[in-house]
């Protein structure tokens, strides 16, 4: 039930269009394994929207792939990311 609840957010937010591949697999190893994640993954994360990231997050954590990992881990990893990579972009940069 809950798989066809998210693909269905995905599908009318195009959460899969929103993040070139190279800052999804960067996003995806800073919560799913071990890495961070650049200034400018940050912001097409910011770009993707709250929402995508965490439908996105939840889709993956119910991949049988994934089954290993603790979802309560994965959700504070995937909540650190956004919060920081939120941070990161919504705050003025100094100016020179």
């Amino acid at each position: 039930m809950a798989t066809k609840e998210n693909n269905q957010i995905i599908k009318e937010n195009n959460c899969e269009t929103k993040m070139g591949l190279p800052c999804v697999l960067e996003a995806f190893m800073s919560i799913f394994k071990t890495g961070s994640i650049s200034n400018k993954c940050c912001g097409e994360l910011v770009v993707l929207g709250k929402v995508c990231h965490s439908v996105l997050v939840k889709r993956t954590l119910e991949n049988p792939q994934f089954k290993d990992l603790n979802p309560v881990t994965i959700i504070v990893k995937s909540i650190q990311t956004w919060n920081n990579c939120f941070a990161l972009i919504d705050s003025p940069s100094p100016s020179a």
